[in-house]
Formats: C-alpha cells, structure tokens, sequence
C-alpha cells in the first residue's frame, strides 16, 4: 500500500515524502481507512508501530480548509504530548492548520495568549488542559475528532476525572479515536461509554511486545545490582540505554554511582523541571550521554530510535508497566534487547509478567551476582536470545572496573 491510498491531500503527501515514509505501518493500513470513513476506532498498538500518525493524518485531512478546534489529541504525560505535537506540526507545515500543545510544568502566561489567538489542531495533557477550562481560556465546542493517547496509560495515572470533565465539554456528535498499548477492563470499559460502534484494529494482540525485543532476566542480590548494571555497560553494543528505576531517590542514588563510576549518565524523574527532563533528554538524543536513568514518568514518553537496551533496574510492580517499558527499545523496524534485575522478593512479580506475555522469559545467572546459589549449571550459560543481544560475560567479573569505581558502585551513598 501507497501513502497516496490513505490520504488525498497534496500537501500531506508533501509534507509525508520530506518525513521519509516510504510506506504505511501495519497499524496505518489498517485504521486510516477508517478513519476516513468517519468510524470511531480502538487501535491496540505498541508505541514505535507508527500509531502517532495512523490517527493525525485522517485527522488532519479531515480539518484541511477549515479554521477553528477540530481536533483534540489528549496524551499522559507532556513528553508523549509534544512529541505528538512535533508530528502533527511536520505533518501539517504545508497545510496552513495551526498545531498548539498545553501540558504541565510550564508557565500558564504563553499558553494563555496562545488559547486565545487560537489553534486548528490541540494536544494536551488532561490536567493543564482541563485547568485552562475552568478558566475559561479554551472552547471545545467545536471539536470534531477526539484521539485519547496511550489512553490505559492515562487510566493509570488516575485521569479519570479529568477526562470525564473534558468530555462534557466536547460535542457528543464526534469521531473518536481511542489508542492504547493494551486493554484493560478500566479501557474497555472507558470505550463502550464514550464510544459509537468503534472498529478494533490491532497489530499485536493486547498484552504482547515488539517481535525485534530479546528479553532476559538476572537473578541478582540486591546490593550487587550496581556493579552488575556497571557491568553490563562495558559490553559491545551498549550504545544507548534506558535504566529504569522504581523511585526519584533511587534513579538519583543510581546517577550517582554511576558518575562515580565513570559511566556518562542523565536522570529524569518528575522531581526534575521542565528545562532539567529536556536537557536530560536532549543530551541522551544527542549521545553526550549513553545512558539515561528514569523512573516511569519516562517510559511513554519517550519516543527516540536507537534505543539499543532497556534496564528494567527495579521490577515494574505493574505487569502492563513491564510492556511500556520495554517498549521505548526495538522502535522503527531496528532490534533490541530488553534486561530486567529480578531480586529473590520479586520472583513472583516476574512471574505475573510472564503470564502476561504467555511464556517464560530466559534467565541467566552468573556466579558472584546470582541470589540462587542451587541454580543449575545448565541456567549458568547465557541462552541463544542472550548471545544474539551481545551478552558475552563467560567469567569476566568487574575487572575492567578500578578498585576507586568499584567502591563508588558498592557505596551507600
């Protein structure tokens, strides 16, 4: 299938051939048709499959040569939400429909003057934007295509509220477009209420990860994740990686030591501002940094190719976290590898994560960091996954480690 059987618009197919899509995703033959076709649709699709513009180009289309808010695109969190909104903007440069973006933790002056002077195309996070409704800054009467993003992950964040109070203030005779990377009872449930007799499309079944991901597990004492994750980044073909950490105090404590250790590192975490989470993600866009510590605020926002690994460093408590996670590696056709710590308290976390993805996940252990002393020698040698990611520890420890970044990985503080 061509770009050119999925929209009409000369300037859209401009604007499509200087963004180098040759042709559409999976997701993107499926749900434009759609779409265009005035259907609401539910799409189960993973972040990295192309779902961004298999819901902004009927959008936009339907919008061309027409002023006033038409199109409202609700995401979690403000870095999926200008991520979406840098889409929309190259997706539309040519067709005279102005892309504004309301999110939190910026200054309310700016967005203010902007509402006012008014935008085709909104992208918004729940919570400012619905701020800037009581208010009186916004007028969503004329909204005619409403997207939820990520809308599970929206559910989790406890938006509710907020999304039922923006949707009392849209019109009921709409087009509504629900994305989500799985689909729990609170979606589903979301999507009969809000919803016209929607089409489903999905391009992996709900609950699945990206085909390209290899996924392993390290058994490993606690006090001995540091140096394992140190470790880890001395090996071929670690070249940008994500760290996930379960808490701010732990992803600052884990900065720490790795600086120490000599490893170039950024955080970011919602105790950081606006500037500091940019400037932390721009260093790692840009490679200045090679790995990139966050907590959850980063794992749907982020939507960056070449992610060579994700470290899950804690065990997401949630098995539908484990998913997104694992979802910001192997994006835009390339491969990747997704590492998670299991400490012996979350064995039976793990396991939850594995019914989810309906089958076992490959463990290596390696002698000095395992917790399970008895594990077979057998479970001791890195599996096939394991070499195809590159993982070449045979019975090299810390040895390239000084004794200096040793202690500094080890250290309490």
């Amino acid at each position: 299938m061509k770009f050119e059987e999925l929209t009409s618009s000369k300037e859209l197919l401009r604007a499509i051939r200087e963004m180098d899509w040759t042709e559409p995703t999976p997701i993107q033959a499926k749900a434009i048709p759609l779409a265009r076709a005035g259907k609401d649709v539910i799409g189960i699709a993973q972040t990295g499959t192309g779902k961004t513009a298999s819901f902004l180009l009927p959008a936009l289309e339907k919008q061309l040569g027409r002023e006033g808010l038409r199109t409202l695109v609700l995401c979690p969190t403000r870095e999926l939400a200008q991520q979406v909104a840098a889409d929309a903007r190259e997706l539309a440069k040519y067709a005279q429909l102005f892309v504004g973006e309301i999110v939190g933790g910026v200054a309310y002056g700016p967005q203010i003057r902007d509402l006012r002077a008014g935008f085709d195309v909104l992208v918004a996070t729940p919570g400012r934007l619905l701020d800037h409704l009581e208010r009186g800054n916004v007028d969503l009467s004329d909204v005619e295509t409403l997207i939820l993003d990520e809308a599970d992950r929206m559910l989790d964040m406890g938006f509710r509220p907020q999304i039922d109070a923006i949707l009392a203030r849209v019109p009921k005779k709409r087009q509504t477009m629900l994305y989500s990377a799985t689909m729990p009872n609170g979606v589903h449930a979301m999507a009969i209420r809000i919803m016209q007799e929607p089409e489903r499309v999905a391009v992996t079944p709900s609950g699945t990860v990206a085909d390209r991901v290899e996924q392993v597990i390290y058994p490993v004492r606690a006090e001995k994740k540091p140096a394992l994750l140190a470790e880890l980044l001395q090996q071929k073909h670690w070249d940008q990686v994500l760290v996930f950490s379960a808490t701010k105090t732990g992803a600052d404590v884990l900065l720490s030591r790795l600086r120490h250790a000599g490893i170039s590192v950024g955080v970011m975490h919602g105790d950081k501002d606006m500037r500091q989470r940019k400037k932390a993600l721009d260093e790692f866009v840009s490679g200045k940094v090679a790995v990139l510590v966050a907590t959850d605020v980063a794992q749907r926002g982020l939507d960056i190719d070449g992610i060579s690994h994700v470290v899950n460093y804690d065990v997401p408590r949630n098995p539908e976290d484990y998913i997104h996670r694992i979802g910001r590696t192997a994006r835009a056709g390339a491969s990747g590898t997704a590492v998670t710590f299991m400490t012996a308290g979350e064995v039976t976390i793990v396991r939850d994560i594995e019914r989810l993805l309906g089958r076992a996940i490959d463990k290596v252990s390696l002698e000095g960091y395992d917790w399970d002393s008895n594990r077979g020698a057998a479970d001791t040698r890195p599996t096939a996954a394991v070499n195809r990611a590159g993982h070449r520890f045979g019975t090299r420890k810390t040895a390239d480690l000084t004794p200096e970044q040793l202690q500094a990985l080890l250290s309490v503080g």
